[in-house]
């Protein structure tokens, strides 16, 4: 599963994901993309379910560009701890999606393929998102 090396903090605060995408709203290598239409975050899990999704159904022909990556910690406390005593312990590293996103790519293979593909990735995610096409 994807995770940093190395980050300057261990622990992070939860902050809001809130506006549009800016950077990375069009396709940069493939022909084919899944976009985000909803603001969340996606976990590392997540992600590599859906790229596992998405090359077993190309067979592994083609390429596959991932643009998210989990950068952000969470952390959560056990069930029935009480109040105080600190921050919990990290659980499991996710990437805040704004709307209008890139986040997997691919090319390589038929469009039907890769609109069935994209389509069974998107299935992994817990968020909306649309198959754009660099036409």
């Amino acid at each position: 599963m994807l995770f940093p090396k190395k980050t300057k903090y261990r622990k992070a605060h939860k902050g809001r994901i809130k506006g549009y995408n800016l950077s990375n709203f069009k396709l940069n290598n493939g022909s084919f993309g899944l976009k985000a239409l909803e603001p969340g975050r996606i976990t590392a899990r997540q992600i590599e379910a859906c790229r596992r999704a998405i090359v077993r159904k190309m067979k592994r022909t083609g390429k596959v560009w991932i643009n998210i990556f989990p950068d952000l910690p969470v952390s959560s406390k056990p069930a029935e701890v009480r109040m105080g005593k600190g921050k919990g312990a990290l659980n499991y590293w996710c990437c805040r999606v704004k709307p209008g996103k890139v986040l997997f790519e691919i090319d390589g293979v038929a469009d039907f393929i890769a609109k069935d593909a994209l389509r069974l990735g998107s299935a992994k995610l817990c968020i909306r998102t649309k198959i754009t096409t660099l036409f």
